[in-house]
């Protein structure tokens, strides 16, 4: 990863959305499985895929990616990159995925009750099973998104990342029916996950390692478990992710970490501060995570005593995708600028909370929070560097 010698360098979470003619829908189509044209898809995709790579760029973006284009989290997604895994309907009491079943949720049923009706991705019906030893299947699939995305940067020498989803976060969407315990079915999922992260870094890119796991796993447990208790959980993902990454080199990873990409009150999330040492555990040089949300701004204080390891960098979110309310850049630059003051200014980066995709918010919006983060981190990088 490069670092910010010159000036603070801005990147984002991975997801990004694209005004291309259709595509958004058709994403959905797809995801809902009612696409049956996939060639067609292909070619919107490819179109998609070229249209925020050249955006990215005249943004401004020094680290980009390929937005995360046609990376649907579904079972024919799931099940073309490892086999051991099924599909059925949900049982009295389960749920699609663990995320739409939470403390804050049995807190908050009005608020969402009335917000699921306008969010068609909760309606999982089907549930996906782990129900015979996982076992990773071929990389046809990541290597033909790799390449769609190398086409699509032809000509830039932009740094380029590819995210990745983490053990423990694919758990939250692939339940154990077969593994003796949760240990055990961890360090399986990393072992199927191993050969794709290692295929992204031999391909020439940096791998982002995508697990918002770490931390919004906490209000899924009922009731409300000890400290000690969910630092165990989370040690042991830790752990499984460090194993699958074995062999890479740190400067070659970033890990991406946040509590859930869903807008709400997120009054049950649980605080950095209890799960930040387990974070710089990974094996990353670079570490992304939400600081721009009303929810979690005020935790760059933590850093005042938590002291970030020689050579890491720090990628904290300083525009969010929870409002459409597009950040003013002399907010990003102060944002950018407590984090720099605190661990040096070359050790930082300006990014997003999340991804600004399909969903979350409107792409034009997106994209004006991306052209913010830009000019503050100019603003920033004036104070810094003056």
């Amino acid at each position: 990863m490069l670092r910010s010698t010159d000036g603070i360098r801005v990147t984002h979470a991975g997801r990004l959305s694209t005004g291309v003619a259709g595509f958004d829908a058709a994403e959905g189509e797809l995801l809902a499985g009612r696409l049956k044209d996939c060639a067609a898809f292909d070619e919107l995709l490819d179109r998609a895929v070229r249209s925020v790579v050249r955006e990215q760029i005249d943004t401004g973006i020094d680290a980009i990616s390929d937005g995360e284009l046609g990376r649907y989290r579904g079972f024919d997604y799931y099940a073309k990159r490892m086999s051991g895994i099924e599909q059925r309907e949900c049982r009295p009491g389960e749920v699609g995925a663990s995320v739409f079943k939470t403390r804050e949720r049995d807190k908050f049923r009005g608020y969402y009750a009335e917000a699921d009706r306008e969010r068609t991705s909760v309606a999982r019906p089907r549930r996906i099973v782990c129900t015979g030893p996982l076992q990773h299947r071929d990389l046809s699939v990541l290597q033909a998104e790799i390449a769609r995305f190398e086409a699509a940067r032809t000509g830039t020498d932009r740094e380029a990342f590819f995210p990745v989803i983490a053990p423990g976060w694919l758990d939250h969407f692939i339940f154990n029916e077969y593994y003796k315990s949760d240990e055990e079915f961890i360090h399986a999922l990393a072992e199927v996950m191993a050969p794709e992260y290692h295929a992204v870094v031999d391909a020439g890119l940096i791998l982002q390692v995508d697990d918002p796991g770490l931390p919004d796993a906490w209000t899924t447990f009922f009731p409300e478990p000890s400290l000690e208790a969910y630092r165990a959980y989370a040690r042991v993902r830790v752990e499984a992710l460090n194993h699958a990454l074995r062999g890479i080199p740190e400067e070659r990873v970033r890990y991406h970490l946040c509590w859930g990409s869903w807008n709400g009150p997120h009054t049950e999330d649980i605080a950095f501060r209890h799960i930040v040492d387990l974070m710089l555990k990974v094996k990353a040089q670079g570490y992304s995570f939400e600081a721009g949300n009303v929810r979690h701004e005020h935790e760059w204080k933590i850093w005042r005593d938590v002291k970030l390891p020689p050579g890491k960098i720090l990628i904290p979110g300083v525009v969010s995708h929870r409002t459409a309310t597009v950040e003013h850049p002399e907010v990003v630059s102060d944002r950018i600028c407590q984090f720099a003051r605190l661990v040096g200014r070359e050790n930082v980066m300006g990014g997003t909370d999340c991804g600004m995709g399909f969903g979350r918010v409107h792409h034009e919006v997106g994209w004006a929070k991306l052209a913010a983060l830009t000019e503050g981190a100019a603003l920033a990088t004036r104070e810094l560097w003056s």
